[in-house]
């Protein structure tokens, strides 16, 4: 479960059992939209690191740079998310595609693509 309490400061704390994320309103973290986008380029990441394991190499020395694009409702629409990756020279073009591959099933990218059947409730408790 995800918990935090608001207060009237521009920090935001959110809980998540033994771990705390800290977002911000005034530019000193990232705001909860700029974490998601992150989420997504770290999960590329994991699964970068993922695959490399299985095909017994290293991953160090992959890039990854992501970069969303608005949609046609404005800003706070995701319209395309393109992530680039580029390898040290050593990589095989075996490699290379068995790691794009892994990135392209990203976990945190299957629930966005799929997030239309995600029903949300905001509810008051007492």
């Amino acid at each position: 479960m995800y918990k935090t309490v608001v207060d009237s400061s521009l920090q935001i704390k959110v809980n998540a059992g033994k771990f705390e994320a800290d977002y911000a309103l005034d530019g000193s973290a990232m705001n909860p939209l700029e974490a998601f986008y992150a989420s997504l380029a770290a999960c590329a990441a994991v699964f970068t690191k993922k695959a490399c394991k299985s095909l017994g190499i290293s991953p160090v020395g992959v890039e990854i740079d992501c970069k969303p694009f608005a949609g046609p409702g404005g800003p706070l629409t995701l319209g395309k998310f393109r992530t680039e990756v580029r390898f040290p020279a050593a990589f095989t073009a075996e490699q290379k595609a068995a790691i794009i591959d892994s990135i392209e099933h990203c976990a945190v990218k299957e629930i966005v693509k799929t997030g239309a059947s995600v029903e949300f409730q905001v509810e008051e408790v007492a």
